[in-house]
């Protein structure tokens, strides 16, 4: 089966994802029937286009050397525009990786909105627009009978949404808990294992690559707010807004907290967490202090974890996956792959 493929953001993800697909064309042919075409690669300065599927290998070389995708010999279109792309007929299914935008979710709202209008199925790995207008656009999907997938926008290759929806099947989920933001989880184990007082050990993971110059996404708990409230509305089906979501994060822990737990036996950890109580689905994300038997107690460094609780399967708990722009783009190929197989 062919599928057109229109991409919209090229930077270290859609790049990777790019990569990826050159890598597995292949085993994609043999094991799923499926070969996979960009027939637009969409960026900021214009596209790249090709109704019959751009050259894939050509295209990664033309970007490696530092060209912008607008300018690819033969396929260049400046200024064309992803709404554009999504209108032009070509394309099957969108692929969103363009940066995420809490604001007002642009330019992947838009994107996303064209692309189901028109009965494209949507794999994105842009958190914005699901964090704002998740509803509607779920709505909309629903309308087109097209697939909306967001396994990327969700603590990339760990498969939260996977275990919460296909593997719990039949099941109440009674509780979700996660560790769901690497650089916290970073943080939070040298200070926990080493001593190393806060400002330290961000630092350190700044040093690293693992935290960004400016980390408060990470380390006042909205990033992993933004992915809790998306699994509370995918697994729970809870309907819940941004507001919705109580979120401390973990700036004010202090170096005597984190000894006092660890003198204790526990473990303090920032978790995401989607409960029922009385009869309502509540969402927060808080530094906890965990048993030392708790399943995401043992999660160290920039590890992330999800935990189910049960009525007929009791706790189901997975972690690891890759935390970076390959681990993303693995999981918006795993979504392609769903959708057709499905």
């Amino acid at each position: 089966m062919d599928v057109r493929i229109v991409i919209c953001g090229m930077g270290r993800v859609g790049r990777t994802l790019v990569g990826l697909l050159v890598q597995k064309d292949k085993d994609l042919r043999n094991r799923y029937g499926l070969n996979l075409k960009i027939v637009a690669a969409v960026d900021i300065g214009g596209a790249a286009m090709a109704p019959e599927g751009l050259p894939l290998k050509d295209l990664m070389a033309h970007l490696e050397k530092g060209g912008r995708i607008e300018d690819m010999i033969g396929y260049g279109k400046k200024g064309f525009s992803g709404v554009e792309a999504l209108s032009s007929g070509i394309a099957d299914l969108l692929v969103e990786t363009t940066p995420t935008n809490i604001t007002d979710g642009e330019p992947a709202m838009t994107h996303i909105r064209t692309a189901l209008s028109k009965g494209r199925h949507v794999v994105t790995a842009a958190k914005g627009p699901l964090v704002l207008r998740y509803n509607k656009l779920k709505t909309l999907a629903e309308k087109a009978k097209v697939k909306l997938m967001i396994s990327a926008a969700t603590a990339a290759a760990l498969p939260t949404l996977d275990v919460g929806l296909s593997c719990l099947a039949g099941t109440e989920v009674l509780t979700a808990e996660g560790i769901l933001n690497g650089t916290t989880n970073y943080i939070l184990t040298r200070m926990y294992e080493d001593g190393c007082p806060y400002a330290e050990a961000l630092a350190e993971a700044q040093k690293m690559g693992v935290a960004e110059p400016d980390p408060s996404l990470d380390v006042e708990g909205r990033d992993t707010a933004n992915k809790i409230l998306l699994i509370a509305n995918e697994v729970f089906q809870a309907g819940l807004s941004l507001k919705d979501v109580s979120v401390r994060g973990i700036t004010q822990v202090k170096p005597e907290e984190v000894d006092r737990a660890k003198k204790e036996g526990k473990v303090i950890k920032l978790i995401g967490k989607v409960e029922r109580k009385e009869g309502k689905i509540v969402a927060s994300v808080a530094p906890m202090t965990l048993p030392a038997d708790h399943p995401l107690a043992s999660v160290r460094g920039t590890e992330k974890a999800i935990s189910y609780l049960t009525d007929t399967m009791d706790r189901v708990t997975v972690s690891g996956g890759k935390s970076n722009p390959m681990g993303a783009a693995a999981a918006i190929l795993k979504d392609i792959i769903r959708i057709y197989r499905e």
